[in-house]
């Protein structure tokens, strides 16, 4: 576990190929500075490859290296630009003894210089810029970072945040309720109003629009837009309450996605919507914008499984939630645990938590390797969307808490006595829950007795209960937490 650094000198940049350990990237005695970015990545080496080696490799290939020794390392503080490899540990149920072949969790510290500030693509370029396609890895996989304090600071974080959009909306002490506009495409303007007037009448505060409703043949984006805000204001003026649609503004250039923004604003929205693949420069450039014009901005995470959900490479979706909270974001969907989406519990309470804590601890069992100190960036309220309908509000309130926007589409719209009547499915499962909480009782194990005992009183909850009552999703979840909490007899 020493350093095989060779010493600076007429050998270290002789022309030719040294293993990076050599080269610097290797130090397991490094003292890691308090404005270091950390990173720990999951690696698969290649058969033959040793595992300090390869963990060189990424750090250098993330940072200063290429293959081969150059002489003009010795025109910049090479030493210290250098990404340093400090640690490397097997992962648990690898290797040896086991069906998986050996993976290894390595963590690199990159010193703060090598970054420019406000920029995730900056960032990203480093850190997941070329090194995945390394042909020394087998795979690999980012599961964490260490974001300094030094760093954040340089990021506005959300637009709005958790605490002004509840003031915004005047909703405390509960989730806020939404859902997203089903079928998402195909829909005419007046249609689609219609939906969207429907649902938050009966009870909702907010709709959206899905992630590729944007302007097409069909209906174009300002024929939404319009109809979408008149049954915006007349459903507020019916109950009384603030209501909102994200309205989606994701384009093909940033000159129309402001465009369409700014008509939002004009129309009286308060919530705009833009998708994760519109890029990262592009959403910090919205976050911008909705913080100047007072507009809370909501990301859907609309590509995020093509890399985020396999356990051995790309990254893990908390890195996501901890960039995109940088980015200034003020929603994102975070998972749901019970619904038709991915998600281990422990693995979305960890998203969950990265995106509210103001400091978050090291917690292995949630796949969080780092303690983070916020900054006092604003909290980016989680949503969870996908396959969630009214007879699991006991097991949503258990694992996701108050922040946190719950979206039932198809546990609105299709509701058997039609879209006002799941709405109000929805929102009286909801209020019972929270008072039934409030007042103490175990709505754990008391939730479905909960429901039942509303349902003699509210027929929509009763048939909204009938009709999906025997409907989970209870697959094996793909990224599953490596380590597991365990109890020790005391002695």
């Amino acid at each position: 576990m020493a350093s095989e650094t060779m010493k600076e000198g007429k050998e270290r940049y002789k022309s030719g190929v040294i293993p990076y350990k050599k080269m610097g990237y290797w130090e397991p005695d490094y003292k890691i500075k308090e404005t270091d970015v950390l990173a720990m990545f999951r690696m698969t080496p290649q058969a033959g490859v040793d595992a300090e080696e390869c963990a060189a490799a990424v750090a250098g290939e993330s940072s200063t290296a290429t293959w081969t020794v150059v002489w003009t390392d010795r025109l910049t503080a090479c030493e210290m630009y250098r990404a340093k490899a400090y640690r490397v540990d097997l992962v648990p149920n690898t290797g040896p003894g086991t069906k998986t072949e050996a993976q290894y969790f390595a963590y690199i510290a990159y010193d703060i210089d090598l970054f420019e500030g406000n920029s995730i693509a900056n960032l990203t370029a480093s850190i997941i810029g070329n090194v995945f396609g390394m042909k020394a890895v087998k795979a690999l996989r980012l599961e964490d970072m260490r974001i300094p304090v030094a760093y954040l600071k340089t990021f506005q974080g959300p637009a709005t945040g958790v605490i002004v959009e509840r003031e915004r909306m005047d909703k405390f002490g509960r989730p806020l309720l939404g859902a997203t506009t089903k079928p998402k495409l195909g829909l005419s303007g007046r249609n689609y109003g219609r939906v969207v007037y429907e649902a938050l009448k009966g009870g909702l505060d907010f709709m959206k629009d899905d992630e590729n409703i944007n302007s097409q043949s069909f209906m174009h984006w300002r024929d939404r837009f319009l109809y979408c805000m008149d049954a915006v204001n007349k459903a507020s003026a019916a109950t009384g309450e603030v209501k909102g649609h994200y309205l989606n503004v994701t384009a093909g250039t940033m000159e129309e996605m402001y465009a369409r923004a700014e008509f939002a604003k004009s129309l009286g929205s308060i919530i705009i919507m833009i998708d994760l693949v519109i890029g990262y420069s592009a959403i910090q450039s919205m976050a911008i914008w909705a913080r100047k014009n007072d507009m809370i901005l909501h990301l859907h995470r609309a590509g995020n499984s093509t890399y985020s959900r396999q356990k051995n490479h790309g990254m893990s979706f908390r890195v996501i939630c901890k960039w995109m909270r940088m980015a200034g974001v003020d929603h994102i969907h975070a998972g749901t645990v019970v619904g038709k989406l991915e998600g281990d519990p422990l693995m979305i309470r960890g998203y969950y938590d990265t995106l509210l804590d103001t400091h978050t601890e090291i917690q292995l069992e949630k796949g969080i390797f780092f303690e983070q100190d916020w900054a006092s960036l604003n909290k980016c309220m989680p949503v969870a969307s996908g396959g969630i309908h009214a007879g699991q509000m006991h097991q949503l309130l258990t694992y996701l808490g108050d922040d946190v926007v719950l979206q039932f589409g198809g546990g609105t719209i299709g509701h058997p006595d039609g879209i006002q009547a799941g709405a109000i499915a929805n929102r009286t499962a909801l209020e019972v829950m929270i008072m039934a909480r409030n007042e103490g009782r175990d709505i754990w194990n008391e939730g479905p007795q909960i429901l039942q005992e509303a349902a003699k009183w509210c027929g929509p909850l009763k048939a909204g209960l009938d009709t999906w009552k025997d409907v989970s999703f209870n697959y094996e979840s793909t990224d599953s937490p490596d380590f597991v909490p365990s109890t020790t007899a005391s002695v």
